[in-house]
């Protein structure tokens, strides 16, 4: 991408199987790519087989390319609270195991202070019957998924989950 600017930032989100999320993180102007893969696991250069697996304990996680002059942390924050359910511990709809748990990992401190405030803020709305359990870490190694997830509803002309 020519004039790339070098004031761009990136989010990463776990929130449940990473096609829809990336699919809803595509949606928001102001980001500029998106890339799934796996993220907060023990095992360097791990396969979507590792990884559902259960033995890696990556989550399955989008990255966000984001312009943060369009579009702000809080706002990518707040579509990752309406796109699942961070009350549930390693689970999203029918998808079990830790590589579909909450998980926010931050790239530096002032994404790790709107993270924590934001969880704090989902708290106090009454939103949620239990508790928030979604993980806030830093930012580990991410590893891009193959390249057939990449985009995947994109891909096959849908928007969600029929």
């Amino acid at each position: 991408m020519e004039n790339e600017r070098q004031d761009m930032k990136k989010g990463t989100f776990g929130a449940g199987c990473f096609w829809g999320v990336e699919s809803a993180f595509r949606k928001l102007d102001g980001v500029t790519a998106t890339a799934v893969g796996y993220a907060g696991g023990t095992t360097q250069d791990p396969t979507y087989e590792d990884v559902c697996g259960g033995q890696t304990n990556h989550a399955e996680v989008v990255q966000v390319d984001y312009d943060p002059i369009r579009i702000s942390y809080d706002d990518l924050l707040d579509l990752f609270w309406d796109i699942h359910n961070p009350t549930t511990l390693n689970r999203q709809g029918p998808d079990i195991g830790s590589q579909y748990r909450s998980a926010i990992f931050f790239h530096d401190a002032v994404q790790e202070t709107q993270a924590r405030s934001s969880v704090e803020r989902l708290r106090s709305s009454g939103r949620h019957s239990r508790d928030v359990v979604t993980e806030i870490t830093p930012a580990p190694n991410f590893y891009r998924a193959e390249d057939y997830h990449q985009q995947y509803f994109d891909k096959r002309g849908r928007t969600r989950w029929s």
